[in-house]
């Protein structure tokens, strides 16, 4: 993760189509579910490198903001490109493992920003 000393910039991926799947997700939350994912959101931006418990490297270039909601368990997956968070995915969480769907998503997003495809 790119170590910075000013804040990163966050910008959501944005499909061929020009849908930002991650803001639709966030947009379909509730008002405090918001909140609460965009203060983790923040802190991230700000905060870059992070560990656990707020941030879990999953793999090359791609990374969990883990947050437990009141009701759920919620995942945002991101990217670094340069100077800015790319938020790829997000998703609730439903068993110990990140689903594999969820994940192949990800990883395809990471490949269309970072130029990998």
């Amino acid at each position: 993760m790119a170590s910075s000393s000013k804040a990163l910039s966050v910008r959501f991926f944005r499909t061929k189509s020009g849908r930002e799947p991650v803001r639709e997700w966030l947009k379909a939350c509730s008002a405090a579910d918001r909140k609460a994912l965009g203060e983790e959101i923040r802190t991230v931006q700000l905060g870059c490198p992070l560990g656990m418990p707020v941030v879990r490297k999953l793999e090359p270039d791609l990374w969990e903001i883990r947050v437990h909601l009141t009701d759920r368990i919620v995942r945002i997956v991101f990217t670094i490109l340069e100077e800015d968070v790319v938020l790829l995915h997000a998703f609730t969480k439903k068993s110990q493992r990140t689903p594999r769907d969820d994940l192949s998503l990800a990883r395809q997003r990471r490949d269309l920003v970072l130029g990998n495809s």
